[in-house]
């Protein structure tokens, strides 16, 4: 017990993360959440033989409780007997260590919890594609399999970035419908802290045109206003091409945004390939404004932002 404490000490002062204890030894795991204080830990794992010990201590210390099972019938008997002990936070680990039952486990437990309304398995899962393989690139792939299908947390072997990265993105766009491009919210964009004599620049609302731009803009260190305009998720030049980022259409959204409040000059900032645009452009805006044509590649703005000036 002590040296398990001693290792969850050593690592709780390197991060903030939340833990996942994981030892037979209700000592041990008692030893290790006093050391965490209100960064409460998954403790792992209850089973057939050692449940009331768990759960007491899990209902003594306030944390989650996994629950390891042999199967599913033996999971819910797990969960019903724990919830009568007074646990109610619990997660479920089926002991599936085969591609093909932890992927049928995880449906079933999914269907019968939400379509059946069956409650003791109404839980989160936990997956192991640590221990489904040693290559770290089939883990990775099980590892997806898994965050589509519907594990809420995963146990991966290592935390390489190119391991990693993909699994963040496959998260970020479980929820995204592919027939619609992914856009962001129309407003006004503060990077680097701006003042009323930071550079305006406008944009559309294409999410990689975003985060290029917008990563660029910030690499740069100048201070910036950023204006994100309404295209329906079209990057520029497709934008240009259907009438919808055009001079008439941005001096509208320009004047309507509120970004004459927060800066003295009156200077715009367009991409490069719609520099056709800015006749129009600076005759909805009025003689006050100025038009500037941008580089074309958002490669070139910290260059350019450089040699801008409000005067």
């Amino acid at each position: 017990a002590d040296k398990f404490k001693a290792l969850v000490e050593k690592i709780n002062g390197k991060t903030d993360a939340t833990f996942t204890l994981m030892s037979d030894s209700t000592d041990a795991l008692s030893a290790a959440i006093g050391v965490l204080g209100d960064n409460k830990p998954l403790i792992y794992a209850a089973t057939k033989d050692n449940w009331e010990e768990m759960a007491e201590l899990a209902k003594s210390t306030g944390v989650p409780l996994a629950v390891k099972a042999e199967n599913l019938d033996e999971a819910a008997e797990l969960t019903q007997k724990i919830q009568e002990k007074g646990v109610k936070d619990m997660v479920l680990d089926t002991s599936s260590r085969t591609l093909r039952r932890a992927f049928e486990d995880q449906i079933f437990i999914r269907r019968l919890a939400l379509q059946k309304k069956f409650r003791p398995l109404g839980f989160s899962t936990i997956a192991f594609p640590n221990e489904m393989t040693d290559d770290p690139f089939k883990e990775a792939v099980i590892a997806s399999m898994f965050i589509a299908k519907y594990a809420g947390i995963i146990v991966l072997s290592e935390a390489e970035p190119h391991n990693l990265f993909p699994l963040l993105v496959a998260r970020l766009n479980i929820y995204t419908d592919p027939q619609r491009p992914m856009m962001m919210e129309q407003g006004i964009y503060e990077i680097n802290d701006p003042d009323e004599n930071s550079p305006v620049l406008i944009t559309t609302n294409f999410s990689l045109t975003y985060f290029v731009a917008g990563g660029e803009i910030e690499a740069s260190k100048v201070p910036s206003w950023l204006l994100i305009m309404d295209t329906e998720g079209l990057s520029v030049l497709t934008a240009w091409a259907a009438g919808k980022f055009v001079g008439d259409a941005m001096g509208i959204f320009i004047k309507k945004s509120g970004i004459t409040d927060k800066v003295k000059h009156r200077k715009i900032i367009i991409p490069g390939y719609v520099a056709v645009v800015s006749g129009d452009l600076e005759e909805e805006l009025g003689p006050e404004w100025e038009v500037m044509i941008g580089p074309r590649e958002a490669a070139h703005l910290p260059a350019y932002l450089k040699l801008w000036k409000a005067d």
